[in-house]
Parts: C-alpha cells; sequence; structure tokens
C-alpha cells in the first residue's frame, strides 16, 4: 500500500495535506525518515510514526447506529441528510456503507461497515440472517394473523413471504406486536401488514442476526461494534446455519 494512501485512509488528511506532512518530514517508517508518498509500505508488518506517534492501521470499521427517522440509509444523496452525515470525519473517512437499508421513517439498529464480504453475509438470502422489528400497528393483531405470518403471506405483487415470527406485545385499536422476517423486500413489513387489513404506525429494527439494539444508543448516535459482536456477526451466523 502506498504510504499516502495509508495515511489519508486512517484520517490525517487528504491526500494533498499528507504530501504536505512527509514533505516537512514528519513520518518515519521503520525509523527511517519516509518523505516519498509513492513508498510501498505493509501495515501489518512495518512500524509508521507521524508526528512522533505509531500509526495504527486497520482495514475495516464496524458501526453500529440508532437510526432516526427522516434520514436516508444511503451513503449520498443531492437532497437529502444520510446517515454518512451522521458520522464523525474520524470514522467517515473509513468509507462505510450501510449494511442493508432501513425506509426514511423507520427507525432503530443499522449496521454501517466498508467490510463487504460481511455485508454480503449479512444480506445473502442464503444466509438466512433474521431482523426482528418492534412496530405499532392501527388495527387489532389477533392469534389469526399469527399463524397467516407464520405460514409466509402473499404481498399485493403475488410475491408469498418466507414465514415470520409474530408476537403480540399489546392488543388493542393500536396493537404493540414484534415481528422477526428472514427477508429484506422492499417495505416487507408494511406490506405484510397491509396483506392482513392494517397499517404500520411506527417501525423500529431492533435486532439484526444475533446482535440486538444498543438501549443506550439515543436516535443519531451510533458506536463501534466490540470484538465480539464483530466475533458474533461473522460467526453467529454459521452456527445458527448448522442448527436448521
Amino acid at each position: 500500500m502506498r504510504l499516502d494512501k495509508l495515511l489519508a485512509n486512517m484520517g490525517y488528511g487528504t491526500r494533498t495535506e499528507v504530501k504536505k506532512i512527509l514533505k516537512g518530514g514528519n513520518v518515519k517508517v521503520n525509523d527511517a525518515a519516509a518523505k516519498d508518498p509513492k513508498q510501498q509500505v505493509d501495515p501489518a508488518k512495518d512500524e509508521v510514526m507521524i508526528f512522533g506517534e505509531r500509526v495504527e492501521y486497520r482495514e475495516f470499521i464496524y458501526l453500529m447506529m440508532n437510526k432516526p427517522q427522516g434520514v436516508l440509509s444511503a451513503t449520498e444523496d443531492a437532497s437529502q441528510g444520510t446517515v454518512i452525515d451522521l458520522l464523525e470525519p474520524q470514522d467517515a473517512v473509513f468509507e462505510p456503507f450501510p449494511v442493508g437499508r432501513l425506509d426514511k421513517d423507520t427507525e432503530g439498529l443499522l449496521l454501517l461497515t466498508n467490510d463487504g464480504q460481511l455485508s454480503h453475509q449479512l444480506l445473502s438470502p442464503k444466509k438466512h440472517v433474521t431482523k426482528t422489528y418492534f412496530a405499532v400497528i392501527e388495527g387489532r393483531v389477533t392469534e389469526e394473523d399469527v399463524e397467516i405470518f407464520s405460514q409466509g403471506v402473499d404481498l399485493e405483487d403475488g410475491y408469498h413471504t418466507k414465514p415470520a415470527i409474530l408476537k403480540i406485545v399489546k392488543q388493542g385499536d393500536l396493537s404493540d406486536i414484534e415481528v422477526t422476517i428472514t427477508e429484506g423486500k422492499y417495505h416487507q413489513v408494511k406490506r405484510m401488514f397491509a396483506s392482513v387489513g392494517k397499517r404500520v404506525v411506527y417501525l423500529k429494527r431492533i435486532s439484526m442476526g444475533p446482535l440486538p439494539l444498543d438501549e443506550d444508543l439515543e436516535l443519531g448516535e451510533y458506536r463501534e461494534l466490540t470484538d465480539e459482536e464483530i466475533t458474533q456477526l461473522k460467526g453467529g451466523q454459521e452456527e445458527e446455519n448448522k442448527k436448521k
């Protein structure tokens, strides 16, 4: 990897700014002065120092966000705010992207990473990664709905969903429920309830695979995943699939 790319990726400035830092003699590689931005370094083997501090290189970043309503699950948009706009510069420099999407008016757990392999693993239809939502439903959700969801429902376009687990938390004219699905069709939860004559008025994702939403995160806040959580995401689904 080029030295200037490594330093830029780690948030020490743009390529142009990094070149100025190198020209000023503020960088060493294995105790030797390094001024050439094209110098090749191996982050796993070479010791890179900048302003006397060691550069702790890492390739990937893994973030958990409690997504608020009103922002898009996208990396950029010409007219609307995105979840990337909520990131601090030192995290945005890794160029993370949302793993899947939450609708603009949906809140809750959203993972962001620049690890394409993990993203593919979590989104692949073959992996059957579970996603659980809390929702407020306009209309009385019944045990009949629970049974219908357990068999999968027919959406308005004729698609028959995979079975879903529907749990009634509170019954009434406005019903609180939790629903677990293994797919990610467009507006899927809303469309599933529409198929049984009911409307979702509030939706929040509370877990994805083995990872629950951190309840300490306020809307719009995020944090890095712990090593244990990353391991669970990478390995937990494999264990889940073995049990099936």
